[in-house]
Formats: structure tokens, sequence, C-alpha cells
């Protein structure tokens, strides 16, 4: 894998060791908006010990959970250096991807452990529960306590040295080493023009990723990746420590060694019926961006007052009734604004 010399200087995440991190540890970092480790608080899970041991411990332990259900397994060569990206025209992605049961996967990676250079292979956002049901009874959080009721995504990463080019989720994340070192170069929403987003669609994993490899990064080509260097945070990952960071931070995460393993946790502190800020982005650029710039500048000031801005303020001066979609959202309110919303596209 390539040298990350370019990281040397950034700053590091700030570590928190001696203790687990708590419901209002977790509420800090999301409202401080930044991201925080908690060193070695998952370092009495099976799995990781499991892993201190040996690497074949490790894929033992966790062939013990395996189910009946084939994982998808993305493979690249050699050449792409770990780094599941486009080929080099964008015209279509740099490795493959295929089912195979778990224990070949762990073959695979068994054989070619100790090869110089080996392709790349990884299973990539797995469903615990589906696909290693029982694993999170001797591997797991309080969720209940640590996201405040929310019911969490939790998904297991394995895999040789790869690499995921730096992208956003719409959720934030608690991310647990298991197995492995693991490397995540971390950016604040605000740095995205710094960042130069790809093609929306198709992309390697299902969100826009960086066009940088923040590893070596082409500074003449990308020139503003210096200012998103500036602004980055870098965590260095031992097995049994957290990362927890805000949804829509951009992270660029490397898996560091032969064999790596993560679990991570996904959770919005919002009701269900609460959909996607992503359909509100596809739908303002089929609607806003083609506009001249006065008339986008005048919606700017709508949308603050009607989105961003205090959501009290524009229903306290109307009476109950006559509220409408003014009214606190609940599902039967955002039920009928999907289906007037789906009428009027497909006017």
């Amino acid at each position: 894998m390539a040298s990350s010399a370019a990281l040397a200087a950034v700053r590091r995440v700030r570590e928190i060791a001696g203790r687990k991190a708590t419901a209002d540890d977790v509420d800090a970092c999301l409202s401080d908006g930044e991201p925080v480790i908690f060193k070695g608080m998952v370092a009495d899970w099976p799995a990781v010990a499991e892993g201190r041991e040996s690497v074949g411990r490790a894929m033992a332990y966790l062939l013990g959970f395996a189910g009946t259900r084939d994982v998808v397994v993305y493979r690249g060569e050699a050449g792409i250096d770990g780094r599941f990206f486009y080929n080099d025209t964008l015209t279509a992605m740099n490795f493959s991807a295929s089912r195979a049961p778990l224990a070949s996967v762990f073959d695979t990676l068994g054989r070619s452990a100790d090869a110089a250079t080996t392709d790349a292979v990884y299973v990539g956002s797995t469903d615990v529960d589906a696909y290693l049901p029982g694993l999170r009874a001797e591997n797991d959080l309080d969720t209940a306590a640590l996201f405040a009721g929310a019911r969490p995504i939790v998904s297991l990463w394995m895999g040789n040295q790869t690499m995921a080019a730096a992208h956003f989720d719409i959720s934030n994340n608690l991310a647990c080493c298991l197995v492995g070192r693991r490397r995540f170069t971390l950016f604040p929403p605000d740095q995205v023009a710094n960042l130069y987003p790809g093609p929306l669609e198709p992309t390697p994993g299902g969100q826009v990723v960086s066009m940088v490899d923040f590893r070596t990064p082409d500074f003449v080509r990308y020139p503003a990746a210096r200012q998103a260097l500036d602004a980055a945070r870098v965590a260095e990952l031992d097995p049994g420590d957290v990362l927890i960071y805000p949804a829509l931070w951009w992270h660029q995460v490397e898996a560091l060694d032969s064999f790596n393993v993560m679990m991570n946790y996904w959770w919005n502190p919002v009701p269900d019926f609460i959909d996607t800020p992503m359909h509100a982005l596809q739908l303002a650029m089929m609607s806003l961006r083609d506009r001249p710039r006065a008339e986008k500048d005048a919606w700017r000031s709508l949308f603050d007052y009607y989105i961003f801005g205090d959501a009290e303020a524009p229903a306290a001066h109307l009476p109950a009734h006559a509220r409408g979609a003014l009214a606190p959202m609940d599902d039967r309110l955002a039920r009928r604004l999907r289906a007037q919303l789906l009428q009027r596209l497909n006017r």
C-alpha cells in the first residue's frame, strides 16, 4: 500500500483512555461536531482477544458464527494498491464483485497474507445479524443506552490491506476496530469543495467519493486538497479502539494489516418517518441549481426560514388548525407530504 507521508502533519483525533464512552460522550461528539477515539473501549470483546492471538484464531472465531448465506466480496488486482475506486477513464470500477462463502474468502486471505504483492480482497458493510448470527451476543455495545433508543445498523468489514476513498455517510458512525489496525482520515463537511467529489453515479460503494488519494495527493491536479488536509483529522486505531464521528464527515479508511476486521454502528437520532436529505438534494438539483443567481439567493432565504432556522418560528404566529406542513413532523404528516410530492412529480 502506498505511503501516507502526506498525512504525517495532519492533526490527530482526540483520544480518551481508561473508560468506555457514555451517552453523554456520544451527544457531546455530535453537538461539538468533532470525532473522538475511545482507546481500548472494546478490548475485552472475544473477537479482539482472538485477533491478538493470531489471524487464524480470529478467522476461526468468526467462522463459528457464519450462516449459510454467501457474503459479497470485492476483489481488485494488486495494481490498484488496495484502493477500491474507478478505472483510469471513470467508465467502470477497478474491481469486481461476487458472492462466496465466508470460509472461501478467509481461505484466500489466509493464503495471501504473507505475499509481498497480493490482490485486494474486501467484504464490506455486511449485516452482522443476517450473516454472522450470534456474533453480537458476545461482541456488542449497549446500543439502547448509547444511542438514546435509536436503532443502529450494525455492519462488519473484513479484508486485507484495502482502502475506501474519502466519502460521507448520512448517519453518525461508531466504528470498532476488532482485528488489525485502521487509519481514518476525516474531513469536516464544509471541506466538500476542497475534496473534489467524483460522479454522483455510479460510485464504488453507493456514496460519492473524493477523487483525491490522500495517501499520495496530486496537488497539481487537485490544488485545493491542501486546504482539505489543513482541516483534516487522522485517527489511528489499534484493535479494541472505538472511533465516533458525526454524520456527513468525509472519511478515507485504510486497513493497514494483512487481515482486518471492523464492526460499525450507523445511527440517526430521528424517527423512521424522517426521510433522507439526499432526496431533497436530488430534487434541488432538478429544480433550483440552474436558476438565475438572484433567484437562487431568494430561495436560499426561504430555505433558511423554513428549513435551516428555528423549526418552530414559521408556525408560531398561526393557529394550530392552520399550520399544515408547518406542524411538528409525525408519521401521518410525513406520509401526506410524500404522497403530495409523488403526485406533483408524476404530473
